[in-house]
């Protein structure tokens, strides 16, 4: 017996969703930026559950990721001094080391790893409550403040954490690789590594890791139309929502890319 075939949208009204999508997307963004700059936001009973909200979402992940980047990075160090000693450019290898791993591999992987295990489970529990909103706003509360915004900010805390320890840790790593466990070498790491982190390079950074992370936060949080429009399950549009949220990321990898080397 023939299976029939699977209802598709027609291409117009799959366009005007998926820019409905963005839209809501920017517009989720624009209202929890300005809740998260409210002085009202962070009153005295607010103060403990955003406190909370980072706690829980941070702590459990500093070792398991930190384990992981350090495992990796010893791997990607030990690889590339060994080659670029084999080749002669043994002097561009800490360059190479810093660039690769601080740069560009350690944000991107905070950033999904925080997704991972913080925002996108936040966000599927926090659609699981869209039918107590009602109640919340008749009792006096905002679902979007009370409920969203902690979660969302306790996933940047989480990402930013993550990247900025991890990030120490491989230079760290990468000392010791080099230099081994002496201070003899201190004065030209420092030297060399304050040459790659100029002030334009810091900032490119900064502004990668925020965005990053503001990704990270926000999008897993975004109810899909259907999950708006009747009672979802919850993670049934978890692959849309994955696919917008690699997209964004992809899009500040290349935009960083071009910021470092163009």
């Amino acid at each position: 017996m023939l299976e029939q075939p699977h209802h598709r949208r027609p291409p117009l009204q799959a366009l005007q969703a998926w820019l409905l999508g963005w839209w809501q997307l920017i517009e989720l963004s624009a209202r929890l930026g300005v809740l998260a700059l409210s002085p009202s936001s962070y009153r005295r009973a607010q103060r403990p559950l955003l406190l909370r909200a980072c706690y829980r979402s941070t702590w459990p992940l500093l070792l398991p990721f930190g384990l992981m980047s350090s495992i990796t990075a010893l791997l990607i160090i030990r690889i590339v001094l060994a080659t670029a000693a084999s080749y002669g450019l043994s002097r561009y290898a800490l360059d190479l080391l810093v660039r690769t791993l601080v740069l560009e591999l350690i944000p991107l992987s905070a950033a999904l790893y925080a997704a991972v295990r913080v925002s996108m489970p936040a966000g599927a529990r926090l659609r699981g409550e869209r039918p107590q909103h009602k109640a919340w706003r008749a009792a006096g509360q905002d679902p979007l403040r009370d409920r969203v915004l902690p979660e969302a900010l306790a996933s940047l805390f989480a990402a930013v954490t993550l990247t900025l320890v991890s990030s120490l840790i491989t230079l760290v790593l990468t000392y010791l690789s080099v230099y081994g466990f002496g201070s003899w070498g201190l004065a030209g790491f420092t030297r060399s590594v304050g040459q790659i982190f100029t002030p334009v390079i810091v900032l490119i950074f900064l502004i990668k890791t925020l965005l990053l992370s503001l990704a990270v936060a926000i999008i897993p949080m975004l109810p899909t139309l259907r999950e708006q429009s009747q009672a979802a399950a919850p993670g049934g549009g978890d692959i849309g929502r994955l696919a917008r949220l690699l997209a964004v990321v992809l899009l500040i990898e290349l935009l960083s890319l071009v910021g470092n080397y163009y």
